[in-house]
């Protein structure tokens, strides 16, 4: 990587090789995306600390309707601030080479916004007013919106999506993969 030395060494790039989905390469490729958000705060500090503000001034996190529960799932702190390894985590799991369980149990932990292990009709309104920001629906129509997901997908009746209910329905759309992704 040109002149400059890592601020990793070969042991620490090989763990972080060995528990993600990247290479070495693309580890500190991530490391400079990462430094970039904050030059002067991460610069020779590996173990810098970025506020969620901060995260969500990468392109892909800043855009998305859940850009905010991305980050609070991969915090070690849960409250979306970020280290380098919460930020390698994150977009090794958002990269191609992840497999669809590993994003799909992702997934469901982005969209339980009450963190009860289901997603319920609170949960479901959540998606649903993410989804569709400002062109927000009419009350009757959340309400027969929700109804459909778990007429579809609540499959043993219980008003609320189980992580295998929800595995179910990523089974099923070819999409899914592609669409939870983000590009380092």
């Amino acid at each position: 990587m040109g002149q400059g030395k890592s601020q990793f060494s070969e042991e620490e790039l090989q763990d972080y090789e060995d528990l993600t989905y990247f290479t070495k390469k693309e580890v500190l490729y991530a490391h400079q995306k990462f430094k970039a958000l904050a030059p002067e705060k991460v610069g020779h500090n590996k173990n810098a600390k970025l506020p969620l503000t901060k995260i969500l001034q990468y392109p892909e996190l800043g855009v998305n309707p859940f850009g905010d529960r991305i980050c609070k799932v991969f915090s070690s702190s849960h409250d979306g601030d970020c280290t380098f390894e919460d930020f390698l985590d994150m977009m090794s799991v958002f990269s191609d080479a992840a497999p669809k369980a590993v994003k799909a149990e992702h997934a469901f932990r982005i969209f339980d916004f009450d963190g009860d292990d289901m997603l319920g009709a609170s949960d479901l309104r959540q998606v649903v007013e993410r989804l569709v920001g400002s062109n927000q629906l009419l009350e009757s129509e959340m309400q027969h919106l929700i109804q459909k997901i778990l007429e579809e997908a609540d499959l043993d009746d219980d008003g609320a999506l189980s992580f295998a209910e929800f595995e179910h329905i990523i089974d099923k759309s070819s999409d899914f993969a592609n669409v939870f992704r983000i590009r380092l």
